[in-house]
């Protein structure tokens, strides 16, 4: 009898995360043939759920795995909070040489530890940008008393409140109508979800800051996991792997592909000086030093490790 397992998402067809999901089917398919039956549910907002909802349905066992914002699990597994340091995004590809070592393995492990997930994999889940009806944010001063909806991550608001914004979290699903509606002033996401939800028809202005390198955890329901045969797991981790390459590419094309699109459509894209992005930093830096503080030397000394050999 097959093993049939179920992988949800909450975006469309165009999203990279959308797109990583079919590559990891596929990939499935093709590796695993008869033994193994998945089926994607594509977007669960289009049921009614919350994009959230994907966490609980997962651990739940009500579906098998998913891929979801890693920011959403730092209160449970405080490790992951590494991704959540705003205004000192690395470069891409050194993040993911980093994520794929044994930085990576050490906070799959603590998420194992904590939770009923299991980490199959790390995805991109793009640069965040902050969009506006019309106002441009070139320094700190720009954003005082602004409504600004983002995460539900406490580091995340305590960064942005640093600012002197006023932080809202709003789930996906609410995101597009509280954009539209005026609910909030200002907005951040990677230029892929600003274009793909339509927020450019509302927002016109966006501000490149680049605050933060988004991280989507692959998750899995950790008994599920460890029920299936050998070779299912050994099937589904290669093909979670080859998923990843692809993802990250999707990312990272479609950067350039939305930026385009955005200008094209008469959206104006703010680029900030170093100077400029210097005061960002420089304003945010004690609630970043406030998360760095939950890690302890041990985590921090493995990033560091890691980024070394990376570079080498």
């Amino acid at each position: 009898m097959a093993t049939k397992i179920r992988f949800g998402g909450y975006q469309g067809d165009n999203s990279v995360h959308t797109r990583g999901a079919r590559v990891f089917c596929d990939a499935l398919t093709r590796i695993a043939g008869d033994t193994v039956e998945i089926e994607f549910q594509q977007n669960i907002v289009e049921s009614g759920h919350k994009a959230s909802d994907l966490l609980s349905m997962t651990e739940s066992g009500e579906l098998d795995g998913c891929y979801f914002s890693s920011s959403y699990l730092a209160e449970r597994v405080p490790e992951l909070a590494l991704f959540d340091q705003h205004f000192t995004v690395p470069n891409r590809r050194l993040a993911y040489g980093v994520l794929d070592g044994s930085l990576g393995q050490r906070l799959a492990a603590e998420v194992a530890d904590k939770t009923g997930f299991c980490v199959l994999g790390y995805w991109d889940n793009g640069l965040r940008q902050i969009s506006s009806v019309a106002t441009p944010f070139r320094q700190p001063d720009d954003c005082q008393g602004l409504k600004l909806r983002t995460l539900a991550s406490d580091d995340h608001q305590r960064v942005f409140r640093a600012l002197g914004f006023d932080p809202m979290a709003i789930d996906v699903r609410d995101l597009p109508d509280a954009v539209a509606t005026g609910r909030v002033d200002a907005q951040e996401n990677p230029l892929t979800n600003i274009y793909n939800f339509d927020l450019h028809k509302t927002h016109r202005v966006i501000t490149l800051t680049g605050h933060l390198l988004g991280v989507a955890l692959v998750l899995f329901n950790r008994k599920t996991v460890e029920s299936w045969p050998p070779e299912v797991r050994a099937a589904v981790e290669t093909a979670v792997m080859q998923a990843t390459s692809e993802q990250r590419r999707f990312a990272e094309e479609d950067d350039e592909i939305c930026a385009k699109a955005l200008i094209d459509d008469g959206v104006t894209l703010v680029e900030l000086s170093e100077t400029e992005h210097a005061a960002f930093a420089n304003a945010t830096r004690d609630e970043v030093d406030k998360t760095r503080q939950r890690f302890g030397p041990e985590l921090i000394a493995l990033f560091e490790d890691d980024l070394a050999q990376v570079r080498t």
